[in-house]
C-alpha cells in the first residue's frame, strides 16, 4: 500500500510539474510574441525593456525576474525561431524521399513560417548581429545546423541530376530569395505561402538545372 501511495503521489507531483511548465511556457511564447513586435517597430536599439515589459503587460521588476536584458530576449526570439523552423522541417523531410521534392519542401517550410511570421523574420534580418558572446555563439550554431540541412538537399540534388554548380553561391542564393520577401510581398498578387513556394522553387531550379549545359557554352557575364 505504501508502494502504490508513493507512486501515486510522485506521479501527481510530476503531473504539476508538467502543469506548470505548459503554463510557462506559453507566458514564454506570449512575451517573446510580444517583444518579438516591440523589436519589429523600433529596432533593437531603439527598444527598452519598458517599452517590452509595457507590450507584454509585465511589470518591469517581474520583466527583469525572468530576463536579464533584452539581448537575452532578442537571443530566445531568434532561437526559438531556428529551432521551431527546423523541427517543422525534419518532420516535413522524414516523408519526402525525391530530391527534388526535399528541396521545395525547405522553400515552402521557410516561406510558410516566415509569411505567417513577419516580424520575426524583419527581426532576424536586421538584428542578427546585435548578439554577442554566448549568446551569438549559440544562435550561430542553430544556423550554421539548419544552413548544413540545405547543402546536403542541394548535394543531394546535384548527384542525382548530375550537374555542376556551386553548392555555396545556390543556397546563399536562396536564403537572398527567401529572406527578403517581407519587404515586397502582397498576398493579393503573390498568393499564399505554397503558391509562392511553387513559382520560387522553379524559378531556383531552373537556375541550378541550368548548369547541365554548362560545359556546352559559355555564359559568363561579360
Amino acid at each position: 500500500m505504501a508502494s502504490t501511495s508513493t507512486t501515486a503521489l510522485s506521479s501527481s507531483r510530476r503531473a504539476a510539474e508538467l502543469s506548470s511548465e505548459n503554463r510557462f511556457d506559453q507566458q514564454l511564447a506570449r512575451i517573446l510574441e510580444h517583444a518579438t513586435d516591440v523589436f519589429c517597430e523600433k529596432g533593437y536599439e531603439g527598444a527598452s525593456m519598458r517599452d517590452l515589459s509595457r507590450a507584454s503587460g509585465m511589470s518591469l521588476a517581474g520583466m527583469y525576474h525572468y530576463f536579464r536584458s533584452k539581448e537575452e530576449l532578442l537571443f530566445l526570439i531568434q532561437k526559438h525561431t531556428f529551432g521551431t523552423i527546423i523541427e517543422q522541417l525534419r518532420h516535413r523531410l522524414e516523408k519526402i524521399s525525391d530530391p527534388e521534392q526535399r528541396i521545395r519542401a525547405f522553400i515552402f517550410n521557410h516561406l510558410e513560417y516566415f509569411l505567417a511570421n513577419q516580424s520575426a523574420m524583419k527581426v532576424l534580418s536586421h538584428e542578427d548581429e546585435k548578439l554577442s558572446n554566448h549568446y551569438g555563439a549559440a544562435v550561430r550554431s542553430v544556423k550554421r545546423e539548419y544552413y548544413a540541412i540545405c547543402v546536403n538537399l542541394l548535394e543531394q540534388y546535384k548527384r542525382t541530376e548530375k550537374l555542376d554548380f556551386s553548392t555555396r553561391t545556390a543556397v546563399l542564393s536562396l536564403f537572398g530569395m527567401m529572406n527578403w520577401i517581407y519587404t515586397w510581398y502582397n498576398p493579393r498578387q503573390d498568393g499564399n505561402a505554397r503558391k509562392l513556394a511553387q513559382e520560387m522553387g522553379d524559378i531556383f531550379l531552373r537556375g541550378i538545372g541550368s548548369s547541365r549545359n554548362s560545359g556546352k557554352k559559355n555564359s559568363r557575364v561579360q
